[in-house]
């Protein structure tokens, strides 16, 4: 038993490691971008622009990109999935023009969001059963450590040299994730794999679609009620008197609290078994927090509350998919999930920025991000309703859990 336990959790460092890459990938275009705006004689639209390809592609491959990896391997397509970031990372080093910096971000984009769905799969094909939200909660912190380490690093190398060299560091992140996934992961033992996995059923009943399409709603809640606060704090802060230099420190300190927060977190989780009031009390906490952002004098405390509460929230969400999902049915209710909340990350941010719009308030996105947090609430009782009518051999209690 001994070797094993090390075995899977020696796995999930690697597995860390490479969604560190994606990570700092997707962060590449924000620091950059006062560089790319005169040599490419581009304005900030565009580059709003350039940063949203990462995420597109999301929507349609998803599901697709599950479903390769059950034909061929889980490892074989996350392989591929890594070539695709290398080259679109290279091309973007490389390129001359706005068209051909997008296409590598697109290529890149394609390459992330298939990963996306099979680092996620390998994870939960290793932990399914024991430790699943601290392996989960674990593989969530690399994004935030990815986005740290890219925000560090690229100003400095860019000042140096240029641009292209941040995008070139950034490509040979990726070209490393690929190495490092070649020599240390392979599916656990009994693990449906491959073209066997392929000729199975997918026998993903009409109650286990249901309840990952609920589950995908509230990820996809999760992540633009992050993304309100991250992307719209800043410009609320500046509104009310902050330098732009420090309204981007306080607010970093929500993602660099969510690193050690998010494997913390998952740990007290599992040890507690208590899902639904944990995950009830962060919503209407995280919620809270961002309602009164607006009317606190100093929010420094609120944003490092945030940052831990996000730590046993991370791992239990993520974890909802994966106990409802059986290993014979797991890529291809993944690659659902992952399309859903994606479509839902891509489009609702266009309302937190349409409330700013309307109301001419710089504080409103934060409420309407907020209020996405409350809403959670009702969506993780909505699961737990549809759960206890559905559930069957496959459909595992949350409480019971």
């Amino acid at each position: 038993m001994k070797p094993r336990f090390e075995k899977r959790w020696l796995i999930l460092a690697g597995l860390f490691l490479v969604r560190t890459s994606m990570g700092f990938q997707y962060q590449t275009v924000g620091p950059l971008a006062s560089l790319l705006v005169p040599d490419l004689a581009i304005d900030y639209a565009r580059i709003g622009a350039l940063i949203g390809l990462y995420d597109l592609p999301g929507i349609a491959l998803s599901l697709p990109g599950a479903l390769l990896g059950k034909r061929f391997g889980d490892k074989r397509v996350a392989l591929a999935a890594l070539g695709f970031m290398t080259l679109g990372g290279l091309i973007m080093s490389i390129g001359a023009s706005y068209p051909q910096v997008a296409f590598g971000r697109l290529l890149s984009g394609i390459g992330g969001s298939t990963l996306t769905v099979l680092l996620t799969k390998m994870t939960v094909d290793w932990f399914s059963g024991r430790e699943i939200v601290v392996a989960i909660a674990s593989l969530l912190s690399s994004w935030p450590l990815g986005i740290s380490l890219a925000l560090m690093s690229l100003g400095p190398v860019a000042t140096a040299s240029s641009w292209r060299a941040g995008m070139l560091l950034a490509a040979l992140f990726c070209a490393f994730g690929m190495a490092l996934l070649a020599v240390v992961y392979h599916a656990p033992p009994g693990t449906p794999d491959g073209t066997t996995a392929a000729r199975k059923r997918l026998n993903l009943s009409r109650g286990t679609l249901g309840l990952v399409l609920v589950c995908a709603f509230m990820w996809g809640l999760i992540n633009v009620g992050l993304s309100s606060l991250l992307n719209f704090t800043p410009d609320f802060l500046i509104s009310v008197g902050y330098s732009g230099i420090l309204a981007g420190a306080l607010v970093s300190l929500i993602t660099w609290v969510m690193i050690p927060s998010l494997i913390l977190g998952g740990y007290l989780a599992e040890r507690l078994h208590r899902p639904n009031l944990m995950m009830s009390a962060c919503f209407i906490l995280i919620g809270l927090g961002m309602f009164l952002l607006p009317v606190v004098p100093a929010p420094t405390l609120i944003f490092i509350g945030i940052g831990l509460l996000f730590g046993p929230l991370g791992g239990l969400s993520m974890a909802m998919p994966a106990r409802v999902l059986s290993p014979e049915n797991r890529s291809a209710g993944m690659g659902i999930f992952y399309t859903c909340s994606t479509a839902i990350s891509a489009f609702l941010p266009v309302a937190a920025g349409y409330s700013r719009d309307i109301t001419h308030n710089p504080a409103a996105p934060l409420i309407f991000g907020g209020a996405l947090f409350v809403l959670c609430v009702a969506n993780l009782w909505l699961f737990n309703f549809f759960q206890r009518r559905w559930a069957g051999p496959v459909v595992k209690s949350l409480v019971e859990n």
